[in-house]
């Protein structure tokens, strides 16, 4: 699975960064979100879902790849 964060969309909530902490940096100067990779590791890919799910502005896009 592959990992980004829309920045037009972002408003800097920090769910992400809460919730998977390992895969979510913020900006120090606007709070807004980047993935730390664009490659989720398959131990963390269950907290990124959570996170796009939890994202009020939809600002994280996932994409599924083939193993």
């Amino acid at each position: 699975m592959k990992v980004r964060v829309d920045s037009d969309r972002c408003q800097g909530h920090t769910l992400c960064s809460m919730i998977a902490p390992e895969s979510f940096e913020l900006d120090d100067i606007e709070g807004h979100a980047s993935a730390v990779a664009e490659d989720v590791p398959a131990e963390h890919e269950s907290a990124v879902r959570e996170a796009a799910q939890s994202c009020p502005e939809q600002a994280i896009l996932i994409t599924e790849t083939s193993a």
